[in-house]
């Protein structure tokens, strides 16, 4: 089954991390913020936050991810605001500055991770001391739960649901999946304070692609739905992933 395109897949974290971004500027006064972006791969974010106006490094262990990103940021105009470093969130101080960015995005990341907690509290060492923005995206528990039952796969739907890990079975891709609990847990253990937790792809990944390419208006309200479905919690517990955004005060 094809998929909605991913601007509706990704359309809430963007506008959430932009408002976030935007308080940032505000905040400090400075129309230029630094941004790391750890495992942010091709550019997905970084490239539109590079768009903004900030300066985005994106940490990544893979070198093609690296190349695409550098491509697409040639391509967008901005690749003068934008630096690929090879490299991952347990070494993250190796190839990124500690206490130096205004907004830290960790993206798909806590999923592969040896030691998520470790690897969150990387990514919070590496904001400024006097405040910034944690952008937190990881999969959910639910929304794999219930895409297996949907499916037809119910033993591997159960076992997701049953297993620590959230794993349906060895053939499953994703290591760890998290339930909202969990992620925002991970964060105040950093010493941060939960600003607001968002349900991504409630529906997005259920909704046959086609469905929304052939009726009219049907983007833009899939997209609708999903901004107001992210922000109830009913909703957190079947969505395929979850955005946690920390917004930090002074320490």
């Amino acid at each position: 089954m094809s998929r909605p395109s991913a601007s509706i897949r990704t359309a809430v974290v963007w506008e959430v991390m932009k408002d976030a971004l935007d308080r940032r500027v505000k905040a400090t006064g400075r129309d230029v913020l630094e941004v790391l972006d750890t495992g942010g791969g091709s550019g997905n974010f970084a490239v539109p936050v590079a768009r903004l106006g900030h300066r985005v490094t994106v940490v990544d262990p893979s070198p093609n991810a690296l190349f695409a990103l550098e491509r697409r940021a040639a391509e967008a105009g901005v690749a003068d605001r934008v630096r690929g470093v090879q490299g991952d969130a347990h070494g993250l101080f190796e190839v990124a500055e500690r206490g130096g960015s205004d907004a830290v995005l960790c993206h798909g990341v806590l999923e592969y991770v040896d030691d998520p907690a470790e690897g969150l509290r990387n990514a919070v060492a590496a904001l400024r001391t006097d405040g910034g923005v944690l952008s937190l995206l990881a999969a959910g528990l639910g929304g794999a739960v219930l895409a297996r039952a949907l499916a037809g796969h119910f033993t591997e739907a159960r076992q997701a649901l049953t297993a620590a890990d959230g794993r349906w079975g060895a053939g499953d891709p994703v290591p760890r999946r998290f339930t909202a609990e969990q992620l925002t847990e991970l964060v105040t253990g950093t010493g941060l304070e939960v600003a607001a937790v968002h349900g991504v792809r409630v529906f997005a990944d259920l909704v046959p692609g086609a469905l929304v390419d052939t009726e009219p208006d049907a983007q833009e309200a899939l997209a609708r739905l999903e901004a107001a479905a992210s922000e109830l919690p009913a909703f957190h517990s079947v969505a395929s992933q979850l955005h946690v955004l920390a917004e930090v005060g002074p320490r």
